[in-house]
């Protein structure tokens, strides 16, 4: 069985070892697809190491992960995903840039409009929800 593993912009598909209770996967899979190797000091991505503990049976707890890296997740164990959010720390940082993201979306015609297509322009977003 597979994992969807969503990290910010990119999407993995990685072997799940999960038992009931967590949604587990594979360290060598999650190595190759994320990028982030086993070391003795724990999982590395460049010069940033967490100490985040592998099972027995070398496997990586996505849950535990987030929470060591201090990023909100949500994990759907009957469906097999688990996405990943940004940072507390990283988010800040870019709110403070004040840069926003280029995003794209329908204007009413059904035409893309995208955010940077006002560059050197203020822009306002206004975003509502039916629920």
């Amino acid at each position: 069985m597979f994992v969807t593993l969503i990290d910010g912009e990119h999407r993995y598909t990685v072997e799940r070892t999960s038992t009931a209770d967590t949604l587990a996967v594979r360290s060598d899979s999650f190595e190759t697809a994320t990028g982030w190797a086993l070391k003795p000091q724990g999982w590395c991505r460049g010069d940033v190491c967490v100490p985040v503990a592998t099972t027995a049976a070398g496997e990586v707890d996505l849950a535990q992960f987030a929470a060591v890296m201090r990023r909100p997740a949500v994990i759907d164990q009957a469906r097999g995903v688990a996405a990943l959010g940004m940072s507390g720390h990283d988010r800040a940082e870019a709110m403070l840039s004040l840069q926003a993201e280029n995003m794209t979306f329908p204007d009413l015609d059904g035409n893309p409009v995208s955010i940077h297509d006002f560059h050197r322009r203020k822009r306002l977003l206004l975003a509502w929800s039916s629920w």
